[in-house]
């Protein structure tokens, strides 16, 4: 493995359990290799929300840029509202 930084990290008696748990099951082979699993979940779950932070940022400034809100047609959104749901599938029917 090139590249590797060793640290030190606290888990509870009921994670360090567990852990062992998994290796003397043979589920891994150790429990530096449960270690890299769940840092690669967690690598991907952070790419994926700052991927979305930033996608709603980008909404944000596209929303603020487009000049002030106008006050809303309610009436023109009930009959939009109605047309979608005229042309929806019945659940059950």
């Amino acid at each position: 493995m090139p590249n590797v930084e060793k640290m030190s990290l606290a888990l509870t008696a009921q994670q360090a359990a567990m852990m062992r748990e998994a290796v003397s099951t043979g589920a891994y082979a150790t429990t530096s290799e449960i270690v890299r699993e769940a840092m690669r979940d967690w690598e991907a779950k952070w790419v994926a929300r700052t991927e979305e932070i930033r996608r709603l940022r980008a909404l944000w400034d596209e929303g603020k840029a487009s000049g002030p809100a106008e006050p809303p047609d309610f009436e023109e959104l009930r009959k939009e509202a109605r047309a979608k749901l005229k042309g929806a599938p019945r659940h059950g029917a």
